[in-house]
């Protein structure tokens, strides 16, 4: 392919379209609300996969951060991230141990070690089904720590529509201040956009005063221009945060899948003003990755969004792996995994 194919075939990949429309006044400060359905918006999106490869490839040669700066940024993913146990073996007792591992998610004589005691580390949200939204409401009150629930048939999405809609108002009744919803895969896969648009407005509406993440479940769209087009969808019908996925697909957040999303919110923002979250979930395991998703972040939507408002990590594991790396830091000692337990 020569260079001049390559460029025309992967427009919304490389730079934002013009805008079409002025950003609304002070959308800066403002949640979503959500925009009327471009059909021609959404049939322009084009992705050129190997080049979005090419990026993440070129990515750990040009950016790195070592030392204290990497302590700094491992600290900063702690405080990016939702705490999450979604397993059919879900207790009362392990959401609040998950819950207090929230409020404090670094030993005490780690932060001490590190000169950081004083910085009032802790995580951004804990994400639990909806029988256990009361459980982590108690366990995090006056903690500032937000409590998500996973929502709408999660993780299929095949429940029935009115049913999806029911546990969300449930889910928010409890007290649940975000709420993690499943796109109806069938709706991408056969390109409705008009569905897609129609379901996660209806869900956005019920979600009321609690922020809506709609993951897109982008292993299972069949190919990677879906997932751009399924993303500016949910983005124009009033999601809050963008998500790769549940955690239980068989392939779930990548590099590559997160550049072409966050792509997608930075055209949004472009055309609209309005700044939406995004939020790789599933497979992220180890310190170094998160590193590489908040370096690509930053490159691609700047240091607004490295705040817990417009970026989380879906995790299980990953805080352990940070946990080691500081401790590292502070003694020049890997310790092993059970000095970092999750709760």
């Amino acid at each position: 392919m020569s260079e001049r194919d390559l460029k025309n075939t992967n427009v919304t990949a490389i730079a934002p379209r013009a805008s079409t429309r002025p950003p609304a006044h002070g959308a800066e400060d403002l949640r979503n609300p959500g925009v009327p359905l471009e059909l021609d918006w959404i049939d322009e999106i084009r992705v050129n996969r190997s080049a979005a490869e090419r990026r993440i490839d070129s990515l750990a040669g040009r950016r790195t951060v070592k030392k204290d700066w990497q302590a700094a940024w491992l600290l900063k993913a702690i405080s990016l991230m939702d705490l999450t146990t979604l397993a059919g073996d879900d207790t009362e007792g392990r959401v609040r141990r998950l819950c207090a591992k929230a409020r404090q998610p670094v030993r005490t004589d780690l932060l001490d070690a590190l000169g950081a005691r004083d910085l009032d580390v802790k995580a951004a949200a804990v994400c639990v089904y909806h029988a256990f939204v009361r459980t982590a409401v108690d366990a995090l009150e006056g903690s500032g720590v937000e409590i998500a629930a996973v929502s709408t048939g999660f993780p299929a999405g095949h429940s029935p529509f009115e049913t999806r809609l029911a546990e969300i108002g449930a889910s928010v009744a409890a007290g649940a201040t975000e709420i993690d919803i499943v796109v109806s895969r069938r709706h991408v896969l056969k390109a409705d956009w008009r569905a897609l648009y129609d379901e996660v407005a209806a869900f956005r509406k019920a979600c009321g005063p609690a922020h809506l993440k709609a993951i897109i479940a982008t292993g299972e769209l069949g190919s990677i221009g879906k997932v751009g087009k399924a993303s500016m969808t949910a983005m124009m019908a009033g999601a809050d945060f963008i998500k790769t996925s549940t955690g239980m697909e068989s392939v779930n957040a990548t590099l590559p899948v997160s550049l072409i999303m966050m792509r997608m919110i930075r055209e949004y923002h472009a055309r609209t003003g309005f700044k939406i979250g995004f939020k790789p979930a599933g497979g992220i395991a180890e310190a170094k990755t998160a590193l590489a998703y908040l370096i690509l972040l930053k490159e691609e939507l700047g240091a607004d969004w490295m705040t817990p408002k417009l970026f989380r990590f879906g995790a299980s594991r990953l805080l352990g792996d940070i946990e080691r790396q500081l401790e590292h830091h502070a003694t020049g000692r890997y310790s092993a995994a059970n000095r970092h337990p999750m709760g």
